[in-house]
């Protein structure tokens, strides 16, 4: 093939690879965007805090009692709310958006239990000073335990640890490392790295995360009893999360399925959610 053929050939094959090289660009250019934003604005996306504190315990008639701890130079706020005679003392770990005064239902919850519950907000939550980080969620929690055992004279015996969500990630993390009475975890994960795996499985863009909350490297130290929730209909952490969390736990443990998405999971799944907390917790914590 010579001449205006031969030209021609070699135009479309310049055309060809232009085009792919313009494509691999392309592609390169929005997985680098992706990762920058990711990098950017993880802080925002896993801590979706907010300081408006719109209700207090006193909003069901319940003594209480704010406590400002110090952490790190920062300044941690809690509620203390005790019930009389009870069977032990909830330290309780929220989800990752909102702040305390949206989890009274769940504090209600653990009282109607028979728990005094002692429930925080991290750095940059509610009336909690800083900026919320993984190191600073591990802080804030060894806190507050270490205000129920050396303020309070709680034994630890009679401490039950108890994180939903991301709150499963302090939880766990301080777990690992003393002896409660018992511990749950509920709609908890992996760790975050897995979440966003998850999310976007064709993307190595795991390798951008800042906070880690490897849960999955610390269910395995756990001394304590310990109660894994979850739901299959958890559209946020899938169901594989705990499943693997509890494989990866030593004995005691239990598991408890329940119905009904990540956030209403609990609430639309009581009975059996109270059934099994209570089956849980009467070896441990009796009534």
């Amino acid at each position: 093939m010579t001449g205006p053929d031969k030209k021609q050939r070699t135009t479309r094959k310049g055309r060809t690879m232009y085009i792919l090289i313009y494509l691999a660009a392309t592609a390169l250019f929005l997985y680098a965007g992706i990762c920058l934003l990711t990098f950017v604005f993880q802080r925002t996306l896993i801590f979706p805090a907010t300081r408006t504190l719109d209700r207090d315990p006193g909003h069901f008639g319940w003594v209480y009692e704010d406590i400002l701890l110090p952490v790190n130079g920062e300044t941690t706020h809690g509620w203390y709310i005790p019930l009389e005679n009870a069977r032990g003392t909830a330290l309780f770990s929220h989800g990752n958006a909102g702040n305390i005064a949206d989890r009274l239902e769940s504090i209600s919850l653990l009282r109607s239990m028979g728990f005094s519950v002692l429930a925080y907000d991290y750095g940059g939550y509610g009336r909690s000073t800083g900026k919320p980080s993984e190191q600073r969620c591990y802080a804030d929690i060894q806190a507050f335990w270490d205000y129920l055992l050396h303020d309070r004279g709680i034994p630890p015996e009679k401490i039950l640890l108890f994180g939903r969500s991301l709150g499963g990630g302090a939880t766990a993390d301080l777990a690992a490392r003393v002896q409660p009475a018992a511990v749950v975890l509920e709609s908890t994960f992996l760790s975050i790295p897995d979440v966003v795996h998850d999310i976007f499985p064709f993307l190595p863009i795991r390798w951008c995360i800042r906070h880690h909350f490897k849960n999955k490297d610390k269910v395995g130290d756990i001394q304590a009893p310990l109660l894994i929730i979850h739901s299959p209909d958890d559209r946020v952490i899938p169901f594989r999360h705990g499943k693997e969390l509890f494989d990866l736990a030593t004995e005691p443990r239990q598991f408890l399925e329940i119905r009904g998405d990540h956030n209403e999971g609990f609430v639309l799944s009581m009975d059996i959610y109270r059934a099994g907390w209570d089956a849980f917790l009467a070896p441990m914590l009796p009534k």
